[in-house]
């Protein structure tokens, strides 16, 4: 019985996908010691697409093991992120208003910096420079195939 326990405890760990994610402090070591494509995931707590999305990638094991091996992912909740951040050589910080607020880094990646739209994805290649722009639910087919592109370049 013991043993069924167990098993039943573990399923989960062998079933599930998990995207290996860094920070933007991180970024910097990393591309230094192995340059390789950046995708920056930026969403909401309160965003439901975003939510709908993440469970569909996380659950497509090819995704996350093309993202795991090519590529370095940083998820930027936007609106919760409060600590200033070093990026391409600026340093960008968070911007309060009232009881919310938006990181000053999400409208420096954003093209619409009226109304942010969630889920926005920024892909960069090895030079951090912009080689895709996605905003909205990205299909797991679709971001397989743009991927799969990207990882050759």
């Amino acid at each position: 019985m013991k043993n069924f326990i167990l098993f039943l405890m573990l399923v989960p760990c062998f079933c599930l996908s998990q995207m290996k994610t860094g920070t933007f402090s991180d970024l910097e070591t990393l591309m230094g010691k192995d340059p390789r494509p950046v995708i920056i995931h930026l969403y909401t707590d309160w965003c439901s697409v975003c939510k709908m999305e993440k469970k569909a990638l996380n659950n497509d094991k090819e995704i996350t093991d093309l993202i795991n091996a090519n590529f370095y992912l940083i998820n930027f909740e936007t609106e919760k992120t409060k600590e200033n951040i070093k990026f391409q050589g600026r340093e960008f910080e968070y911007l309060p208003n009232g009881n919310s607020g938006i990181h000053e880094l999400a409208l420096a990646l954003s093209k619409n910096k009226d109304q942010l739209v969630y889920p926005l994805w920024i892909v960069l290649d090895k030079n951090q420079k912009l080689v895709y722009y996605h905003e909205g639910f990205w299909v797991p087919e679709n971001m397989k195939q743009k991927l799969l592109e990207i990882s050759v370049l």
